[in-house]
C-alpha cells in the first residue's frame, strides 16, 4: 500500500555536499522512497521500538512518524533510536525528528556514535530490543584489517561492506517477529563475498517483500549513485512463505506493480551459494527447461578466473612479444573476434614462457571466454567469445588475464563444437535474463557462471555445429538458434 496522501517535508531533501556523502558512503533517501518503505511495515498494534542506523537528516524516521501521526499506524508508547556519525547532519536530524514526534508518545534518542560498536556490544549482551528497523545504510567497503571487521567477527558477522554490516546487525537486534525494511545495493544477491551475509539473512529471518527499480541508477539519480538498489522487507524468526516482488521504473513509483512467487523460485533449494534470483518484468515466468538443467560439473567442464594478475607479474610481461614469449589475452583482445597483438595497447600483449610462469599458463586449445566486466551501456551482461588454436600457429601456451573467465576441462582446452556451443548459449537473450535475476551489477564472476545451468554436452556439440555453419552470429541469429533447439 502506497502512502500517497502523506508528504515529507522538503527540508529533508536539503543538499548535503557530495564529497561528504562519498567519504562516509552516505546517500539521502528521496521522500517517495521513504514513504514507500514505511508502507511495507505491517499495520499491527503494540509497542514501537524503532531503530534507524545511519539516519542522515532523518528522512526515514520522519516518514515513519508522519505515518503514525496520520493514523496509518496505531502503536503504544515507544522509543526511537537513531544513529548518525556525521556531526554536521545532527542539527538537521534533531530538528526534523523533533518536529514530527511533537504529538506522539515516543522517546527519542539521537546517537552521534559508531553504530557498529554499539550494536556489537548489545548483541554480545544478548539484547534484542527493537520491534522495527528502517534503514538506508552507508555504502562503503570495510578494510580487511580494520577494527570494524574485527568486532563484527566477534558476533559471527563476516562481511566486506558497511551496508551488509548494518543490515546484519539491525536484523540481529530485532526481537522475534520484528520487522526490517532496508534499501540496499542488489550486489549482495550473488557472488562469494556476500555468501555469509545471504546465509545469515535466510537463517534469521523470512523475506516477505522485495522491490526492484527497473531503470538502473534512477532511485538515487540526484546523487549519481552507480549501484542498482532494491528495497527488502525482512521479518525476524518467522516462517518463510511466498515473497511479494514489486517493480517500478524509478522512485516516482508511478507504474508500481506486484507479483507473488514461491520462495523456492527466489532461492533455489539446491543452490549451495544461496543466490537470490529476483524475477523482473519480462522474465518472471522464465525457468530452465529440462534440456538446460545441467551444472558445469555434470557436463565435465569448469570455469576459472584468468590467473594472470598483471601488476604481480610485471617482470615477465612485455608490450610486444619477444622470443620465448606467449600471448597474454585481455578482454580487449576478444571484442567480437580475436585481435592479437594490439599495437599501441596500454597493457602488455605477451608474457614470458619460463618455468617460473608455467603455473599461470594454459596450453593452446579451444576455450570459451567471458569478460568479467561490461559497461552499463551494453545490452548484455555476458559477453562470450572463443579462443581457437589456429589463431596462435607455432605456439604451445597462452596467458589469460584476470579480467577474463575461462571455460576449460582440468586446465586444458575443450572440443571446438562445445566451445562454440557455449559461446552461443552464453550470448543468448535467455541466459542474459537468467543472469539478471540474481545479478544486479555489470561484473560477471566465475561463481555467477557456475550458478547458471547448461545444456548437455551433446546439445552443446549440436549448438556449436549449427553456429559454425552460420555466416554471421548476431543477436537475432543466436536467439533463433536457441529457440529452434527447444522446439
Amino acid at each position: 500500500m502506497l502512502l500517497s496522501n502523506i508528504k515529507t517535508d522538503s527540508q529533508l531533501s536539503s543538499p548535503v555536499p557530495l564529497s561528504s556523502k562519498s567519504a562516509l558512503g552516505q546517500y539521502m533517501t528521496p521522500s517517495n522512497i521513504s514513504m514507500f518503505m514505511v508502507s511495507l511495515f505491517s499495520r499491527r498494534q503494540g509497542p514501537l521500538h524503532l531503530l534507524d542506523p545511519g539516519a542522515g537528516q532523518g528522512s526515514l524516521s520522519c516518514a515513519f512518524l508522519e505515518a503514525w501521526e496520520s493514523g496509518y499506524f496505531s502503536f503504544q508508547p515507544g522509543t526511537l533510536n537513531t544513529f548518525e556519525i556525521d556531526g554536521e547532519l545532527l542539527p538537521a536530524l534533531q530538528k526534523n525528528i523533533e518536529k514530527e514526534k511533537k504529538y506522539l508518545p515516543i522517546t527519542l534518542n539521537i546517537n552521534n556514535t559508531d553504530f557498529i560498536e554499539y550494536a556489537v556490544y548489545r548483541i554480545m549482551h544478548r539484547e534484542r530490543p527493537y520491534t522495527h528497523a528502517i534503514l538506508n545504510p552507508p555504502y562503503k567497503k570495510i578494510n580487511s584489517n580494520s577494527r570494524h571487521r574485527l568486532v563484527l567477527r566477534d558476533v559471527g558477522i563476516e562481511t566486506v561492506n558497511l551496508y551488509s554490516a548494518f543490515v546484519a546487525l539491525s536484523l540481529t537486534l530485532l526481537c522475534p517477529g520484528g520487522q526490517m525494511v532496508a534499501i540496499i545495493p542488489r550486489s549482495f544477491c550473488n557472488g562469494p563475498y556476500f555468501k555469509s551475509f545471504r546465509e545469515l539473512i535466510l537463517r534469521r529471518a523470512s523475506i516477505s517483500h522485495i522491490h526492484l527499480f527497473e531503470a538502473r541508477n534512477k532511485a538515487f539519480k540526484v546523487y549519481k549513485v552507480l549501484q542498482e538498489n532494491i528495497i527488502m522487507k525482512l521479518e525476524r524468526d518467522t516462517q518463510q512463505g511466498d515473497i511479494t516482488v514489486s517493480i517500478s521504473t524509478d522512485d516516482s513509483l508511478s507504474d508500481y506493480s506486484t507479483t507473488s512467487y514461491p520462495f523456492n523460485k527466489i532461492v533455489y533449494p539446491d543452490d549451495s551459494e544461496s543466490f537470490l534470483h529476483i524475477p523482473t518484468q519480462g522474465n518472471d515466468t522464465l525457468s530452465y527447461p529440462d534440456a538446460f538443467g545441467h551444472t558445469l560439473a555434470e557436463i565435465g567442464l569448469e570455469v576459472s578466473t584468468g590467473p594472470v594478475v598483471d601488476f604481480r607479474l610485471k617482470e615477465f610481461l612485455h608490450d610486444l612479444p619477444d622470443p620465448g614469449d606467449v600471448p597474454l589475452l585481455y578482454p580487449a583482445h576478444l571484442k567480437g573476434s580475436l585481435k592479437w597483438p594490439i599495437e599501441g595497447f596500454k597493457k602488455p600483449n605477451a608474457i614470458a614462457c619460463r618455468p617460473e610462469t608455467m603455473k599461470w599458463l594454459y596450453p593452446v586449445g579451444f576455450y570459451a571466454t567471458v569478460r568479467r566486466l561490461s559497461s552499463k551501456e551494453e545490452k548484455r551482461r555476458i559477453m562470450a567469445n572463443i579462443v581457437e588454436p589456429a589463431q596462435f600457429p607455432g605456439l604451445a601456451w597462452l596467458g589469460f588475464e584476470n579480467h577474463l573467465n575461462i571455460f576449460h576441462r582440468r586446465k586444458q582446452g575443450i572440443s571446438e563444437h562445445i566451445a562454440r556451443g557455449l559461446s552461443v548459449y552464453l550470448n543468448s537473450s535467455f541466459i542474459d535474463s537468467m543472469l539478471r535475476r540474481f545479478s544486479g551489477h555489470t561484473q560477471v564472476n566465475a561463481t555467477d557462471l557456475r550458478a547458471l545451468r547448461y545444456p548437455s554436452r551433446e546439445m552443446l556439440e549440436v549448438l556449436g555445429q549449427v553456429a559454425q555453419m552460420q555466416k554471421e552470429l548476431g543477436q537475432k541469429t543466436i536467439d533463433h538458434i536457441m529457440e529452434t533447439m527447444l522446439r
